[in-house]
């Protein structure tokens, strides 16, 4: 049976993000999992995700950077609180703060590895560092500060 990524998790009234949504035909369609104590997100930018001839376009970057970290929140407060992410009341997160340090031109053509560093987990808010490597290499250096949706965002009682 094939794990299921965090974000596979999200409610469907919450599952559209251009970046992480598995109902947007259009989008990025990140997925993370757990790999021990930190996370993983693999991700191979299209032609169409170009900046320059050869290299990412940075907002993609960004968008990696951003749902890998919230998705990796959400995932941290489901361990924190000792329950799986299949449980209610569900718990997703949104983008408080965004911050991305792009390191080194990122190549398009190959895989792309985000790693997500859970930094701190509270009742509301988590913050999460990640790492958007290319061929082994560190090209951008991301930190996400996620806080729990608001419910004027959802749809779904109970969410």
């Amino acid at each position: 049976m094939e794990e299921k990524a965090f974000q596979d998790y999200y409610a469907e009234d919450v599952s559209h993000c251009y970046g992480c949504g598995r109902f947007n035909e259009e989008g990025l369609h990140i997925k993370s999992y757990w790999d021990g104590e930190t996370s993983v997100a693999r991700f191979t930018p299209k032609a169409c995700h170009m900046a320059a001839p050869g290299f990412v376009y940075g907002g993609v970057i960004a968008s990696l950077v951003d749902c890998h970290g919230t998705g990796t929140a959400a995932a941290a407060a489901y361990r924190f609180e000792g329950r799986a992410m299949d449980t209610e009341p569900n718990l997703r997160f949104v983008t408080a703060s965004l911050k991305v340090d792009y390191l080194l031109p990122t190549p398009l053509g190959p895989e792309l590895v985000a790693r997500g560093t859970v930094k701190s987990v509270g009742k509301r808010k988590v913050v999460v560092a990640v790492e958007v490597l290319a061929e082994g290499r560190l090209c951008a250096r991301g930190e996400v500060v996620a806080v729990k949706m608001p419910g004027a965002m959802k749809k779904t009682p109970g969410n």
